[in-house]
């Protein structure tokens, strides 16, 4: 038995970029900032705060939700999987790129900060609705 599973929680570093394959799938790609506090051991030694970059892949109807109401600088919690992927650039080099592809994905970003609008039209139903309390999981 084998277990891939991450939980972050972090700060969107820029707005998502939103594309749609030519089969209509809705894709959200952003980056994710992680910071572990600095702090300072008995000794007087300052251990310096850390920030991780986390490149975070949604697909589908998460990726619909992060179009909507996914900002810079929201604070989320992702949930998802470790995937590492390669390319050969254009000098014909191997690269490797590590992605965290979400399957959940919960805005902790207070109402009032964020910049989502107060009511939206669903694109399945063509229905306004009010989006979900941003301190709730959303339901996909």
């Amino acid at each position: 038995m084998s277990l891939n599973k991450v939980m972050l929680i972090g700060n969107v570093g820029k707005e998502p970029e939103i594309h749609y394959t030519s089969q209509s799938v809705c894709t959200a790609q952003f980056p994710l900032a992680t910071t572990t506090r600095g702090y300072t051991l008995n000794n007087g030694t300052t251990v310096p705060e850390r920030t991780e970059w986390h490149n975070i892949l949604l697909w589908r109807k998460l990726a619909e939700v992060a179009e909507r109401y996914v900002h810079k600088g929201d604070k989320l919690y992702i949930e998802g999987e470790i995937r590492t992927r390669s390319y050969t650039d254009k000098k014909g080099f191997t690269r490797y790129v590590t992605e965290i592809w979400g399957n959940q994905m919960e805005i902790l970003t207070p109402k009032a900060q964020s910049a989502a609008p107060t009511a939206e039209t669903s694109p399945a139903t063509g229905n306004t609705e009010t989006p979900a309390p941003a301190d709730k999981t959303l339901p996909f």
